[in-house]
């Protein structure tokens, strides 16, 4: 839908600002849609929600803002902390099912409750994001035949036919509930219809959910809908449960009078509540906005976050931006300094580690004093006779017993091997604010494979395990294709597969990847390095590294500058159809730097244009990249993507890789 940023007023309060994306802004739809987003929210109070404070459906840049409220989301709190319990878990339920009741007294549904729409702040917890709320009277301007809302979290009917009431609310917080309690999705993980049918069919996993919970819980994920209690009904039950909990215990008629009043269910919610104080340090003005500037646009201080600071409505929300306009006094290095300086998104960046040593590797000349230079062998085993590892030429996946039987490192190679990867999937992971994702690495001599595993985090979304496996392979493959190359008459392994598990003593991993070092560890095409669909991905994911974040921004705002002085040049190219329409990002798993722009008008459909787009990013960005990386012994990105999103395409066009070094690798 747009792009989420902290923001603070004139008067130094802080605020979440949600500024429409400009081709959803452009679609009188979706601004009937907004505009009743918007009418609808100001409806709504209640002691668990954010308020809407301000917002403008009409301007250029449609918005909105709302409170800001520090605190995880339930996803990322249970990946942290594991799942809720006693007083803390009952206090969860009442409040988001009175939260709900709020809402749907005002004559509203939500239908996005899940994990990522709840944050958990030091007052109890705060359901957000009416993104695609509506009237419960039917008369919300909709799209017709589009499922609204996130696979796991629909209800049955609207799966059926498409129906969003409170009843289907009231389902997703009765998911919502049972996965705070056992930190499992009660519906599985799976391809987007293997969840449905057992939504629709199946029966929840509600195993380890104390009884009294449960029994409110099944009677919230009734497949029908009229068996399903309401809101009030569902905060009432909870609220007992929670008097329970308390020293003070309530009799029936107060924890009755409880369930209805939003004032009481507040004080016994936060009475009992106890979540981890978030870092949440403050916010200074930067000092081109000086306090008591009217601009509304200089209101929002440029501090891109992560969506998950108010909600994941903001889907689209990219990694950096140049919004190219001639009155904002802050440069993109400026605005990215200011992201890294509050400590907003800062938690820690690759950029302070040592990058490790290469196992088996003799440093000599350059490579001793920069690992950076030194080559991955793309075949290790070339002309090696009577090579350790003979599963070269294996290709099949590995069998069911293999990471059961694998086993800790054992002698110093094993040992650094192991400890290589590990610092190089956490350096990797780091940049993306994934960092509590840590490995372990086991050793199956009999498979000849090295095993990396994550978890136990039975809470984490497949996005984030996607990015685990991508770190995971790569830092195998590097690692192994080194080790093959110095010693290949002794070490063995060769292999690699990449799990993760949910709960400790779990009998057999899920498998997330594999391959061999072998084979070659980066995709490229006539030895030069190319970009891949999944690392752009990745590249889209906000950074948590202050030099990447400044580079970034620098960078952006050059590019732009070039390529608006290429077209006014007169070579037959056309401008992009917005402002901010040049994008980029890092994959610090191919170090790669991924530049795409968004092209609604086709501005690069051609070769021509896309040759002249080419031609402006390298000669534009390798200069600032360079520089970089002889300044920075952390700096690792050299090479560059360059894509295209044409249109209205979900899926981006990669039309041109390249390396800002020469083959030699000095710059």
């Amino acid at each position: 839908m747009g792009t989420v940023y902290a923001a603070l007023t004139d008067g130094g309060d802080r605020v979440a600002v949600k500024l429409i994306h400009p081709l959803q802004a452009g679609d009188p739809e979706f601004r009937a849609r907004f505009r009743r987003e918007v009418r609808l929210s100001a409806q709504v109070q209640g002691p668990f929600l954010l308020p809407l404070l301000a917002a403008d459906p009409d301007a250029d840049a449609p918005w909105l803002a709302t409170a800001y409220a520090p605190g995880p989301t339930l996803a990322q709190h249970l990946a942290a902390h594991g799942p809720l319990t006693d007083g803390t878990l009952y206090a969860f339920a009442t409040g988001t099912a009175q939260a709900l009741a709020a809402i749907h007294s005002a004559g509203v549904v939500h239908r996005d409750v899940k994990p990522q729409n709840v944050l958990l702040t030091q007052a109890g917890p705060r359901v957000l994001d009416f993104g695609i709320a509506h009237a419960a009277d039917g008369t919300s301007v909709t799209r017709t035949g589009v499922l609204t809302g996130t696979p796991g979290w629909i209800s049955p009917e609207h799966y059926r036919s498409g129906v969003t009431a409170a009843e289907g609310d009231l389902f997703a917080w009765g998911a919502l509930v049972a996965y705070a309690t056992t930190g499992r999705l009660p519906f599985g993980t799976g391809t987007l219809e293997a969840v449905a049918y057992r939504v629709t069919s199946g029966r929840p996993d509600l195993d380890g959910i104390p009884e009294a919970l449960k029994d409110v819980l099944e009677q919230a994920l009734a497949k029908e809908p009229a068996e399903r209690p309401a809101a009030a009904e569902a905060a009432e039950a909870c609220a007992r449960l929670l008097a329970a909990e308390s020293t003070q215990l309530l009799n029936g008629h107060a924890v009755a009078e409880a369930g209805n009043n939003p004032i009481l269910v507040r004080e016994l919610a936060t009475a009992q509540w106890s979540i981890p104080a978030p870092d949440d340090p403050s916010w200074p003005l930067p000092a081109s906005a000086p306090p008591g500037r009217s601009s509304r646009r200089q209101a929002v201080v440029a501090v891109l976050v992560a969506a998950a600071v108010v909600g994941a409505s903001a889907g689209g929300v990219l990694a950096f931006r140049h919004d190219g306009s001639d009155t904002d006094t802050t440069s993109g290095s400026e605005t990215a300094a200011s992201a890294a300086s509050t400590g907003v998104h800062d938690s820690g960046t690759a950029s302070s580690r040592t990058p490790s040593a290469v196992p088996g590797t003799e440093p000599t000349g350059q490579a001793a004093t920069d690992p950076r230079t030194v080559p991955v062998p793309a075949d290790p085993l070339a002309d090696v006779a009577d090579p350790a590892f003979t599963r070269a030429d294996d290709e099949t996946q590995p069998v069911p017993g293999e990471w059961r039987a694998s086993r800790d490192a054992d002698g110093t190679a094993e040992q650094e091997v192991a400890a290589a990867i590990v610092d190089q999937v956490t350096a990797m992971l780091t940049t993306k604010d994934m960092s509590f994702m840590t490995p372990t690495v086991t050793f199956n001599r009999q498979a000849q494979t090295v095993m990396v595993t994550g978890g136990p985090i039975s809470t984490l979304t497949d996005d984030y395990k996607e990015v685990f496996r991508r770190a995971g392979e790569m830092a195998a493959c590097v690692t192994l294709a080194h080790r093959l190359k110095d010693a290949p008459t002794s070490w063995q392994y060769g292999r690699f597969s990449v799990y993760w598990k949910d709960y400790d003593g779990q009998d057999e991993a899920t498998i997330l990847g594999f391959g061999s070092a072998t084979d070659g560890c980066y995709a490229g095409e006539a030895g030069r390095r190319q970009g891949t669909d999944e690392g752009i991905v990745t590249a889209g994911l906000p950074s948590g590294d202050k030099n990447e974040i400044r580079v970034a921004g620098d960078t952006v705002k050059a590019i732009t500058t070039a390529w608006n002085t290429r077209v006014a040049e007169g070579y037959g190219l056309e401008p992009f159809d917005r402002d901010d329409a040049i994008t980029l990002g890092f994959d610090p798993v191919e170090r790669m730097m991924y530049v795409w722009a968004w092209d609604g008008s086709g501005a690069l459909s051609g070769r021509a244009q896309q040759s002249h787009f080419q031609e402006v990013v390298a000669k534009t960005a390798c200069p600032k990249l360079l520089a970089e990386y002889n300044t920075n012994k952390h700096w690792n990105y050299t090479h560059w993507t360059i894509a295209a999103y044409q249109g209205n395409s979900a899926w981006p066009q990669l039309f041109a890789s390249g390396d800002c070094l020469p083959t030699d690798g000095r710059p």
